[in-house]
């Protein structure tokens, strides 16, 4: 899965890029979390235009807000799943990233790791988008990110990893080239194993409020995991709290 990441890229730079019509001044932000706005790359008439969307895909037909934020489609069912389906064949885009965030299990509680590309690069990762009608009346666009098996570089981390587009099939993914939908199934493929690089980085990543570049420095892990259990309730204290 993915659960958070970061776009550290300038908007110019993002712009050159993914090619799109708009000149927004997105700023670099290093830990996106659910619910909060992202950029996502989609076709109008066949230009490429940005627009910011609330990560947590909500179905066109939902009578209400999911209690389940739906941040991620998984490609193997993704055709299958009513949420998705029709967002998958009419309303796919790229959503831009430096990196994203993954937690392993640990002994002493799970460790977080920021995924990159050795050159810290920006690479696009599928997604899906939807246009929603609130109760209200008002309009809120999301998306949820495609995600698939996770490569040999990931699986010691975790099982699932974000499907990440070569800029060679953004046209086909984006619908600029005809396509059916059963023709994106190459696509949503583990990324190659030498693509990226997998750093453990500090367990304040995981409070969604945290910011800033000191997030993606690499950690010891073991001393990260000593913190991390420093932190866990002893026996003591447990039946103590279990008595207040």
């Amino acid at each position: 899965m993915c659960g958070r990441f970061n776009i550290t890229t300038s908007p110019e730079e993002l712009r050159r890029l993914f090619n799109y019509v708009e000149q927004p001044n997105f700023p670099a932000r290093y830990n996106i979390a659910p619910t909060q706005p992202v950029p996502i790359v989609h076709l109008i008439s066949g230009k490429r235009h940005f627009r910011l969307v609330r990560w947590g895909f909500v179905p066109s037909w939902s009578k209400e807000m999911p209690k389940t934020v739906l941040i991620n489609a998984r490609a193997e069912t993704i055709e299958e799943k009513h949420s998705f389906r029709g967002a998958f064949r009419h309303r796919r885009c790229l959503i831009p990233a430096n990196g994203f965030y993954e937690w392993q299990a640990r002994a002493g509680g799970k460790q977080p790791f920021h995924i990159h590309r050795p050159d810290n690069a920006p690479f696009a990762m599928a997604g899906i988008w939807e246009d929603w009608l609130t109760p209200d009346g008002s309009e809120l666009d999301s998306c949820a990110i495609v995600t698939t098996v996770a490569n040999d570089t990931l699986k010691p981390i975790h099982h699932r990893m974000p499907v990440i587009l070569p800029q060679s099939e953004w046209d086909k993914w984006l619908g600029a080239e005809e396509a059916r939908p059963r023709d994106m199934e190459p696509l949503m493929r583990p990324a190659s194993n030498e693509l990226l690089v997998a750093e453990p980085v500090s367990s304040r990543v995981n409070k969604a409020g945290e910011e800033g570049a000191s997030l993606l420095d690499p950690v010891n892990p073991d001393a990260e995991s000593r913190k991390l259990a420093s932190k866990q309730p002893k026996k003591n204290d447990k039946k103590q709290l279990n008595l207040l």
